[in-house]
């Protein structure tokens, strides 16, 4: 059952008059629907390429937020072969928000790390619905010393709305874990690429994707807060959401601009979650030319060009 989101309400009243004719159909063989079914078909696509067309950043923010988008576990499973995952920070626990471990991908050794959400409630509160605890970070920084010891790139795939923000998490130093996982992301001497699958919310988000190369998918968002926290100190109604997304510049389109991402992947029509399949191929191509586009570079090389990435980003907004 397909799941709609608000602005998607026309399209809703098509494909399901569509689904109800094929219905009765199926119920009687000797009604003849498909001439009609079809023509709402087409009518339904028209509307998608409509309301996909332009969206509004709180648009946007709703379709990166889409239940059914395919998560970290997915990628995983698709993209990469012989995955190994590897538990625990050695030191307190294991935060199942953060998925991570050795795999091959097109045949070359990686580390992969990532954020889970789940995909229905069993699995969300597992996962924490993605909020990272401290420990999912020092998981990552252990998972990422081990790829620098050995030379492997590192392969993170972000989509949280940002980490835990609970007591527990407060008291075992959540925001010193966030700081030294975007250290380590730093010094790594090896490649990380990042891709950004659906939200990369505040330093949760940033302590996975400080990489060499950054990419999001075209309908995902990366911001500092969310659109809801923003409104809610700026203008204390969260209400005002729409237009603190708006000001924000969270969506794709204006990161690039920015300059604080290096591509943009593109969804199909109707976003990652009407082709689960060829969203996850477009990213797997994304993830395999940004690697290449590193391919021969030394250590010293490596965290150099990531060391001027950064620089110049900061220097670009002080010049604007």
């Amino acid at each position: 059952m397909t799941t709609y989101l608000d602005f998607e309400k026309p399209l809703s009243a098509i494909e399901g008059k569509a689904e109800e004719l094929r219905a009765m159909a199926r119920a009687n063989g000797e009604m003849d629907v498909e001439k009609e079914a079809a023509a709402l078909d087409r009518k339904a696509a028209d509307i998608l390429n409509d309301l996909y067309k332009n969206l509004s950043p709180w648009a946007k923010c709703q379709v990166a937020r889409h239940p059914e988008r395919p998560h970290c576990r997915d990628y995983v499973e698709a993209l990469f072969t012989e995955f190994t995952p590897l538990a625990g920070d050695r030191n307190f626990a294991d935060d199942l928000a953060v998925v991570g471990g050795l795999a091959r991908f097109e045949d070359r050794p990686v580390v992969v790390i990532g954020h889970e959400k789940g995909h229905d409630t069993t699995t969300r509160i597992e996962h924490n619905f993605g909020m990272a605890r401290p420990e999912g970070y020092r998981k990552a920084i252990r998972l990422m010393d081990l790829a620098d010891r050995f030379n492997m790139p590192v392969i993170s795939l972000v989509d949280t709305p940002g980490a835990y923000p609970g007591k527990g998490a407060e008291e075992r130093g959540q925001s010193e874990a966030i700081a030294r996982s975007t250290q380590r992301c730093l010094q790594l001497g090896v490649p990380l690429v990042s891709v950004i699958i659906g939200e990369g919310g505040s330093g949760g988000a940033v302590a996975f994707a400080t990489a060499s190369r950054l990419a999001m998918l075209e309908h995902s968002i990366y911001s500092v807060i969310s659109p809801e926290g923003c409104a809610s100190i700026l203008w204390r109604d969260a209400e005002k959401m729409r237009e603190a997304a708006e000001a924000l510049k969270l969506t794709a389109q204006d990161l690039k601009k920015l300059g604080v991402i290096d591509r943009i992947i593109p969804e199909p029509r109707g976003g990652a979650q009407r082709d689960r399949a060829a969203a996850i191929a477009n990213v797997g191509k994304a993830i395999g030319a940004m690697l290449g586009e590193m391919q021969g570079m030394d250590r010293t090389a490596v965290v150099q060009e990531r060391r001027k990435k950064f620089l110049k980003m900061g220097a670009k907004g002080l010049a604007a």
